[in-house]
């Protein structure tokens, strides 16, 4: 069955979403999600989005805080175009029904918090569950849409190129074109062709490929393995961002529980397991420092002290106060016998986004032509080594923006390739070796989880490289005799990302930002 759509969107969180609410106006469009609307890493994001909102705060300020959290590896145009148009945003979001928090005593203006590595209160948040309340507010608008064509529990398996129509195409093939996707009904279990006039990926994330994550089982970096079968550019997937304080709970329950930077902007202190403040020693800013400084300052202590854990404390701030500002963390604790207000919560490093990704411009172009990415699975060069807390979202929000309006712009010359083939499974049998496909997935998370963490160093991405080569060679032949299912595609997808977390990790001789390796301490400058 084909589908001809102006617009096709995969993906259903903030990015994907903004996007197909924009171009709805200048043509029709289709939206897949390969689970539901609600399941997306948006509405798992707690702290909220920053932006410049009032004086002190200035875009010199945010942009300044972005390039140091980035660790030189930013794109300062980049940087400037995400800092300068996130009011905006914002005032989209507005627009479409999200509710920030207002400041109790002034209810014009909003409630910020101010997280690690921000010199400003710029953190606009709804409650300790920001992500959430986004994602429902854009699902009401984009449900009721006429203009929008939803799909659930469709799974997009390849992006369409000059590949599909027999031709040879390479890394330097020139003007590499995107026709459409290849889907999965997974309910009908049908192959369908969706023809496009311009594409745009926003699949989110790539946790699965970790033992533990705060991303949902979904995010298996769906998009960044396609983009990168059809040879596109792929860059700075080493900087692999660990979330620094993370529930640790002895049942390792997935996704993992996280907690939001914007507690420690509240006051909460680390400490190690005997109760000793213990980020001084690392860095002048404390429990304040960037991400990527404390989730190693967190992950040394560990290893000095043989610790499963660490602890983070609120016990010093006001207890009415600490349940009114963090909700849902404090339910969730007292689900594990914590009461935050009295008791230190149990947290270690976790895996939790991704600063590379499928290469775009300023305008959220990938390399392949009529193909955008926005959102986590694209490298804007906003991030660079280590994303700064909360500028994720707002990153997604402008993207979406940009590539619409330059979209809109090309889409009166672009028209369908009515030449691609149906999809071809002659040949391929149902696969009753399910167990092979969930071990080989175990052992890719356990492969990365082990060699290719927080801290690096050769001998341990060689080996991890050597033992995922088995792993990809073993998949492939699997997946050219099966009939396609979604989990034989996630498999592959997740192979493909781990790939290219080593390979890119192994031509970085430097340790910068996320990526840390004991065989070159230092950073190149």
């Amino acid at each position: 069955m084909t589908k001809k759509y102006d617009f096709l969107v995969v993906g259903g969180g903030i990015a994907g979403i903004s996007f197909a609410l924009k171009a709805s106006k200048h043509g029709k469009v289709a939206l897949l999600c390969k689970t539901t609307l609600e399941e997306s890493n948006t509405s798992y994001a707690q702290g909220g989005v920053a932006t410049v909102m009032y004086p002190p705060d200035n875009f010199d300020k945010h942009i300044n805080d972005t390039l140091i959290a980035g660790d030189g590896h930013c794109d300062i145009n980049a940087v400037e175009q995400v800092v300068k148009n996130a009011r905006k945003g914002i005032d989209q979001l507005l627009e479409w029904g999200v509710d920030f928090d207002r400041d109790e005593e002034n209810n014009e203006r909003f409630d910020l918090h101010k997280e690690g590595g921000h010199s400003e209160f710029r953190i606009l948040h709804h409650k300790d569950n920001t992500g959430f309340e986004i994602q429902k507010s854009l699902n009401e608008k984009v449900r009721n849409h006429p203009g929008i064509d939803v799909f659930e529990h469709y799974f997009a398996i390849e992006i369409l190129t000059q590949h599909h129509l027999g031709e040879i195409v390479t890394r330097q093939t020139p003007n590499i074109e995107c026709y459409g996707v290849y889907a999965l009904n997974q309910k009908s279990n049908h192959i369908h062709t969706f023809l496009s006039k311009v594409t745009v990926l926003a699949t989110g994330g790539i946790g699965s490929v970790y033992l533990a994550s705060t991303n949902p089982s979904i995010a298996t970096g769906d998009g960044v393995a396609m983009v990168h079968r059809a040879r596109g550019l792929i860059l700075d997937m080493e900087f692999v961002q660990f979330h620094p304080t993370a529930l640790y709970t002895p049942s390792g329950e997935r996704p993992v529980f996280l907690i939001t930077e914007a507690i420690r902007g509240y006051g909460a202190i680390l400490r190690n397991r005997k109760g000793r403040e213990f980020m001084y020693k690392y860095d002048e800013r404390g429990s304040l420092a960037p991400r990527d400084i404390v989730a190693r300052a967190i992950d040394n202590e560990m290893k000095i002290h043989g610790d499963d854990y660490e602890y983070l404390d609120v016990t010093h701030k006001n207890p009415e106060e600490t349940k009114e500002h963090f909700p849902m963390i404090y339910k969730k604790c007292l689900e594990h016998g914590i009461d935050i207000t009295k008791d230190y919560i149990p947290i270690r490093p976790t895996q939790h986004y991704m600063c590379g990704g499928i290469a775009v411009d300023l305008n959220g172009e990938a390399s392949i032509k009529r193909l955008y990415a926005i959102g986590e699975c694209s490298r804007t060069g906003l991030h660079g080594a280590n994303r700064l807390a909360s500028n994720s979202l707002i990153e997604a929000i402008v993207y979406a923006d940009k590539a619409v309006k330059h979209a809109v712009g090309r889409i009166k010359n672009l028209s369908y390739n009515e030449r691609i083939p149906a999809w071809n499974d002659e040949g391929t049998s149902l696969t009753e070796e399910m167990v092979l496909i969930t071990q080989s997935a175990r052992e890719v998370e356990q492969i990365m989880s082990t060699y290719v963490g927080i801290v690096r160093s050769n001998l341990r991405l060689q080996r991890a490289m050597t033992r995922l080569e088995i792993l990809y060679r073993e998949t492939e032949s699997l997946f050219q005799r099966s009939v396609v299912s979604r989990e034989i595609c996630e498999l592959r997808n997740v192979i493909g990302v781990a790939y290219l977390i080593i390979k890119q990790a192994l031509l970085r001789k430097e340790s910068r930002g996320l990526h840390y390796t004991v065989d070159y301490p230092s950073k190149i400058e």
